[in-house]
């Protein structure tokens, strides 16, 4: 089985975030029975997720991640995630950055497969695949 291709994009620093990532989505891969895939994950500052929130969402705020589906060919499509956001966030909930950083990277994963959660129904078809896949690469709460 040949493994999910990940391209990190980091538009934000100059830190490695490679191992969380991989890990997240290696697990997410697998619980998702999923081969010869490719993603991308761009990192990004509060500045340009905001421009793509109100650019394609017509959303005028700051948001934690944005996915843009492809399904051409192989290629899953590409997942912004705000870096200032996600440590925001693991401060807010209580928890560590890369738990945060790996919930957005599996959640824009899951929106590019078409899981969704407008309804309370979806919410929880999703909610319970991320905290699989989250479980599965120990970055559970």
């Amino acid at each position: 089985m040949k493994s999910m291709k990940i391209n990190i994009i980091n538009q934000f620093d100059q830190k490695q975030y490679q191992h969380t990532i991989q890990l997240a989505l290696d697990c997410a891969e697998k619980v998702m029975q999923l081969q010869n895939k490719t993603i991308n994950i761009i990192l990004v500052d509060s500045t340009d997720i905001h421009a793509l929130n109100k650019t394609y969402r017509n959303k005028d705020y700051v948001t934690d991640v944005l996915t843009f589906p492809d399904g051409y060919l192989n290629n899953l499509g590409d997942v912004f995630v705000c870096v200032p956001k996600a440590q925001s966030q693991a401060l807010e909930y209580g928890h560590s950055f890369e738990r945060e950083l790996g919930f957005l990277v599996v959640h824009g994963f899951l929106h590019t497969l078409g899981y969704d959660h407008e309804t309370s129904e979806e919410e929880l078809i999703m909610n319970n695949l991320q905290n699989e896949i989250l479980d599965n690469a120990k970055l559970s709460r």
